[in-house]
């Protein structure tokens, strides 16, 4: 092959197809042959079905000799495993639905399905997207493709690993506190969360319904711009889904960031944060401002307790949410319980994996009589003067540059002993699904380790074209 799959874009793939110097059989037979080669080191997927992914690019070759259009005729995608696509497994990376296999297509998937894109495998993830370093996973841990020693970042980490390692030209991943971002961030990738009712979560197996959402992790900023105008608009299937027009974003991707106002939020730089990522961040900002913008500093003052709202929220919804995995229609089921009861508390407490069960309980005891006003109540609360601080950001700039998190990704098995330190790496990610607004997480370097720094740029809800732009202009004067 005169291609290199490894390092190949979604856009790449596309012209090289439309010219012909290329079919999507031979890009989907070079990807397969990367991931049996990288992925027993990187553990990125949990499930690659060769024969199907090599059918449906022949499927779409036909396609493409017959004259058919696609938007995405012939590109592979990974999805990760949380997302419902028919006739593949959804094991939400939790041994509850093991062998559970997907009678229908997310209306993302199908989404792309109907531009022609290739589905190749399903991705490994923190159990039910809960966590920030996919070693809460019920079957495997994922390795960081720039350091094996080091966590992919979560909950998203096998979709993230499976393009950083070149064993995706592009994955679909879901951002419920920072699950796409981060992992992006942590890898060396480009992560998008849209804003909340952007893309429809039907097929979406939730976990915080007011929170997730799903968005793709690619390797440039114009692959980003071509998942989400596929992926977005209104769905009927979608009661949070909104009915507004979804405008071109490869469009509004330009070189220079001229007549912008980009805000600095104060409480994106702490103390106790990574200086080197500090360090990073700001180079990054510099060369915004370089590009045209103006930079101003700007303040969110409720950031501070995003972290405990968001864990009351979502750990509340994810109790509601998950009450349903009891054994009895679907899934695992323990063997010889004595009665129904019985049957209910052994298949959960045998099926779930311990983060699992640490949310459920939070989750079940911020809900319970005597605690909700106290604590769920007060969280919501608090989630609307969090929004309305973005509101009012909003109305001074066009939109927010920070870090993705404070640290660097970190060893595994590192912080695996002490949840609260984890929960406190979120605290410039949730925010955004706290408010609904967009986020992207684009490479701006990496530390002396060689381990990378992501930019975030945070716009408002609706916002996507404006911070694809952002991030578009300066990943191109980056490389």
């Amino acid at each position: 092959m005169s291609f290199n799959v490894r390092n190949m874009t979604v856009h790449e793939a596309l012209s090289l197809m439309e010219r012909r110097e290329c079919t999507s059989e031979q890009i989907i037979r070079g990807l397969l042959d990367e991931i049996r080669a990288v992925d027993g080191r990187i553990d990125a997927y949990l499930m690659v079905n060769e024969d199907d992914a090599i059918n449906q690019a022949k499927a779409a070759d036909r396609a493409r000799a017959e004259g058919k259009k696609g938007k995405l005729l012939g590109v592979p995608i990974a999805v990760k495993d949380i997302l419902n696509v028919r006739g593949q497994q959804c094991t939400c990376a939790s041994r509850i639905l093991s062998g559970y296999v997907s009678p229908y297509d997310a209306t993302a998937v199908a989404r792309l399905r109907s531009e022609g894109a290739v589905f190749v495998g399903r991705t490994n993830l923190d159990e039910f997207a809960m966590g920030s370093t996919t070693e809460n996973s019920g079957f495997k841990v994922t390795k960081n493709p720039r350091n094996t020693d080091y966590v992919p970042g979560g909950s998203s980490g096998g979709s993230a690993a499976a393009v950083a390692g070149g064993e995706a030209i592009a994955a679909l991943g879901t951002d419920t506190g920072g699950s796409v971002r981060l992992p992006a961030a942590f890898c060396g990738c480009v992560g998008l969360k849209p804003s909340y009712g952007r893309i429809s979560r039907y097929g979406l197996t939730a976990y915080a319904s007011s929170l997730d959402q799903i968005g793709p992790i690619t390797k440039d900023v114009t692959d980003a711009a071509v998942l989400l105008g596929t992926m977005a608009g209104w769905d009927e299937m979608d009661s949070t889904s909104v009915k507004i027009p979804v405008p071109d974003y490869m469009a509004g991707l330009s070189g220079d960031l001229k007549n912008m106002k980009l805000g600095l939020p104060r409480e994106y730089f702490v103390k106790g944060m990574d200086p080197e990522v500090e360090k990073i961040v700001r180079a990054a900002v510099a060369k915004c401002r370089a590009l045209g913008a103006e930079i101003v500093d700007v303040s969110l003052p409720h950031t501070e307790y995003a972290v405990s709202t968001y864990y009351i929220i979502a750990t509340a919804e994810a109790s509601a949410n998950l009450a349903r995995f009891d054994g009895v229609r679907y899934g695992f089921r323990i063997k010889g319980a004595s009665d129904p009861i019985d049957m209910y508390g052994k298949t959960r407490a045998a099926g779930f994996g311990p983060e699992v069960k640490r949310r459920i309980i939070l989750g079940t005891y911020v809900l319970s009589s005597g605690y909700y006003d106290a604590y769920y109540l007060s969280a919501q609360k608090v989630r609307t003067l969090i929004r309305r601080d973005f509101e009012n950001v909003f109305k001074q700039c066009d939109a927010l540059l920070a870090p993705v998190s404070p640290t660097v990704a970190y060893r595994i098995g590192e912080k695996t002993g002490d949840p609260l330190q984890m929960y406190l790496g979120d605290i410039f990610t949730v925010t955004a699904n706290l408010a609904g607004i967009c986020g992207l997480s684009v490479p701006c370097g990496v530390n002396k380790e060689g381990l990378p720094v992501g930019l975030q740029v945070l716009g408002p809800a609706f916002g996507e074209e404006k911070i694809l732009r952002i991030g578009h202009a300066y990943e191109s004067a980056s490389t």
